[in-house]
């Protein structure tokens, strides 16, 4: 058996739901706040914001891509406590917590991403932590403290991002250290027993150092209950922790920043809600959507993860810069994931997953006259380590007890890349952009897969008996080139306003199923493959996207107005499809239905759209001097359709299925209104916000699944917030999800279908037919229920 790889490089309502009522309507929004700490003056409505979207601090409105930001007091109006709360307000952009975790992210913009966390298979939005990728999905949902903004960069990034920014890259950028002593402590208390307490703290050593770090509890009790377990489900235990050093004056030639922080989610397992009776145990479906009665606790549920980054800068002269970004990062997850969500032991899966990087990025940026320039080069050596059982029951217990699937994916990755991204300013109003990025992928995988019976596999201290020769015992590796090209032309009729078009392509990488079952493979002698044709079916190849762009960013009427518009069409080609499937094996010459991983690179698909974002002054001195009424919006458009989706289906051989399948996790429609008023009140500052945010029709899988998709829905958030003088105290109400909406964010199905409409098959008592387990598993996962919470700040 392959051994686990640790290291190689070692009352509130009412007031709320009043608020709530305030008139909003639908509007386009790129989502910029309606003011912000980054150096915009009063009034401004977004379009002077500063980004780093091309890796250089740039006007929003100069940035000729779509991009929205987000700053520190906009997420602190808005009440936002992670990641996932940003996908609300932005444009074609799904952020999920993924199913069974409170810490696994799942993330698709513009139809592009990847819902499964096993090793192998790779992110198609990447997630930067202050300006380092993280490789993995683990402990990717990122809680919102000490933060100066976050950015949503839409479409690929293949050129200044590299692989796996195929849809986009999401931006969490931290908030540099002051240079005066500084003590922040902020408490937050709300419904389901919500208690956060984060306390920050930083202070000068001399003139030229500064150190500083945060503490943060972030507590929650379950929106339901496991009635096996007795413990809450959906609930938060967190602890978490930053340091920073940071070296060198504000504007010096010379600056260098290392900061690391720690994670440990010690949340309870997710359990899926049960949309189907048990169909051996007669279990009826619960009325809570969020209760659960899932009986796997082996594994304890556990996160922890930790990083550190250095982040370096010199001026060599008044053009030419040197930054240097090395990160290292390592976490490690324990999860009990009950797939059916029952007590029995029918479709357990105890996981690990390990994962490790060090990345090193090197950028040489020139500035003078018309010229810019940024040229760089990338190295990242990533460990992602997985082992899991599938416990399942058999037909006949007594002549055969239970069957597990033991498997172990150890897969490393090295990729290196050189790129560069060159603009000229022809005139004052008229620049062309060029870059380009050449990368190298090296993929090694060890895949092993064994059987036990009579329980689990010892891995997870079970009791069952290894029988029979490894279904997979792979050992291979393949390589990965690829070279992404964007091209941008701007037109700015006046400084704040910005016609452009743009030309680029992204790709993700390939890679080995983790799951796949290698004496499955096709053979010249049936039933043992070689270790070639293991090898080929196993693998898949990369996936690309070719992308065109075309847009508009404008800041008005002196400020008052900012619109962002930009219309998309994307071609994706060699689409991957990972899945996973019941399969049949043979046991004491008996067939025996089991879990197989499928993974294909399934064809074409072509998406078109658009996006509009906008934040508008609408009034001012509308009812005291001072005060300023804001609408800021997004509105978002997809048209997502597979051209082409090729299956192999038994009888039949490759057949193309694109007219039964749909782009998962990615609404034709999503928008969202705010109306935002801000006015003088004693010597602070009273903001008072509502947010009504809409997304269309989402198909969880590739199949559609009429029990698991979620219709189209909206949510209504509230807030009233008011800041002391000299921002010396504020205090928050905030409101969520105002009108309990239930709606699914992710599911399990393991219902049998028609391989090629997709359309639920029934069994002989007209129910719906198992394809594994005997209790049949159609569970779902939803979106966080009505919560309210008071949040305190003070600042010393």
């Amino acid at each position: 058996m392959l051994k686990a790889r640790f290291s190689r490089t070692t009352a509130c309502a009412g007031v709320l739901v009043a608020l709530a009522m305030l008139p909003t309507a639908p509007a386009a929004a790129q989502t910029v706040p309606a003011s912000q700490e980054d150096g915009l003056t009063e009034g401004d409505t977004g379009g002077q914001l500063i980004v780093t979207a091309r890796r250089r601090e740039e006007r929003l409105v100069d940035v000729p891509i779509a991009v929205s930001s987000f700053g520190a007091q906009e997420l602190e109006q808005r009440g936002a406590t992670d990641l996932t709360e940003i996908a609300q307000l932005t444009p074609n952009t799904t952020l999920e917590v993924s199913r069974g975790t409170n810490s696994t992210l799942s993330a698709f913009i513009r139809g592009i991403g990847q819902q499964d966390p096993v090793s192998g298979f790779e992110q198609g939005v990447g997630i930067y932590l202050d300006d380092v990728y993280l490789n993995r999905p683990q402990a990717a949902v990122l809680d919102i403290y000490d933060v100066e903004r976050i950015e949503v960069l839409r479409g690929p990034q293949g050129t200044l991002y590299g692989r796996n920014t195929i849809g986009g890259a999401v931006k969490y950028v931290t908030r540099l250290l002051p240079q005066d002593f500084s003590l922040t402590v902020k408490g937050t208390f709300g419904t389901y027993r919500h208690a956060d307490a984060i306390v920050s703290a930083s202070a000068p050593v001399g003139d030229l150092l500064r150190i500083g770090g945060s503490v943060a509890r972030l507590s929650r009790g379950g929106f339901g209950e496991n009635l096996t377990t007795g413990e809450d489900n959906y609930n938060k235990d967190v602890w978490a922790a930053r340091a920073t050093v940071e070296l060198g004056d504000y504007g010096a030639p010379f600056s260098l920043r290392l900061s690391g922080d720690y994670s440990k989610d010690n949340s309870n397992a997710r359990g899926g809600h049960r949309l189907i009776p048990g169909y051996l145990s007669g279990a009826p479906i619960l009325d809570n959507v969020f209760d659960t009665r899932g009986g796997l606790v082996d594994p304890e549920q556990e996160v922890e993860a930790y990083g550190v980054a250095l982040n370096a800068s010199f001026d060599v002269s008044d053009a030419l810069t040197v930054r240097s970004i090395t990160g290292w990062r390592k976490d490690d997850s324990a999860s009990p994931i009950d797939f059916d969500a029952l007590p029995a032991v029918d479709l357990d899966v105890p996981a690990f997953y390990r994962n490790e990087q060090i990345s090193q990025e090197l950028q040489l940026l020139y500035d003078a006259g018309p010229l810019s320039a940024l040229i760089g080069a990338y190295y990242l050596d990533a460990q992602a380590d997985t082992q899991f059982d599938v416990r399942l029951f058999t037909t006949n217990p007594a002549a055969l007890p239970g069957l597990t699937a033991f498997t172990e994916a150890n897969v490393d990755t090295i990729t290196y890349a050189v790129f560069a991204d060159v603009t000229y300013d022809f005139t004052e109003q008229l620049s062309l952009s060029l870059g380009g990025r050449y990368t190298w992928d090296e993929r090694e995988a060890q895949i092993l897969r064994q059987n036990y019976l009579g329980g689990g596999s010892p891995v997870f201290g079970g009791a069952g008996t290894a029988f029979g020769s490894p279904g997979t015992n792979f050992e291979g590796g393949a390589q990965f080139e690829k070279f992404t090209p964007r091209i941008s032309l701007s037109f700015m009729p006046t400084p704040d306003q910005n016609i452009y078009a743009s030309y680029s392509q992204g790709f993700k990488g390939g890679g080995f199923d983790p799951r796949g079952v290698g004496t499955n493979a096709p053979a010249a002698t049936p039933g043992s493959p070689t270790d070639e044709e293991v090898a080929d079916f196993l693998s898949f190849d990369p996936e690309t996207v070719t992308s065109y762009e075309v847009g508009y960013k404008g800041s008005l009427l002196d400020g008052a107005l900012y619109v962002a518009l930009a219309g998309f069409y994307m071609d994706y080609t060699d689409v991957q499809i990972p899945g996973s499937l019941p399969c049949t094996t043979i046991v004491n010459g008996q067939p025996v239905q089991t879990f197989c991983g499928v993974i294909s690179n399934a064809g074409k698909a072509e998406f078109k759209g658009f996006e509009a974002e906008t934040n508008a002054r609408v009034a001012e001195n509308l009812f005291g001097p001072g005060d300023r009424l804001n609408l800021i919006g997004s509105l978002g458009y997809i048209d997502a359709q597979y051209k082409e989706y090729v299956t192999n289906i038994v009888g039949q051989g490759p057949v193309d299925v694109a007219e039964f399948r749909e782009v998962q996790n990615t609404p034709e429609w999503s928008g969202s209104a705010t109306l935002a008023y801000s006015t003088p009140m004693g010597a602070g500052n009273l903001y008072l916000g509502s947010t009504l945010s809409y997304k269309s029709k989402t198909y969880q899988f590739e199949v559609p699944n009429p029990f698991i998709d979620q219709d189209a829905y909206a949510l209504l958030d509230a807030s009233i917030v008011y800041t002391a003088p000299d921002d010396r105290w504020s205090l928050g109400l905030h409101g969520k999800n105002l009108t309990d909406k239930e709606y699914k964010t992710s599911g399990y199905t393991f219902i049998s279908a028609n391989p090629r409409t997709g359309e639920l098959l029934l069994d002989t008592q007209g129910r719906l037919a198992s394809g594994l387990g005997r209790e049949g598993t159609l569970t779902a996962f939803y979106g966080n229920p009505r919560q309210v919470h008071l949040t305190g700040t003070i600042r010393f």
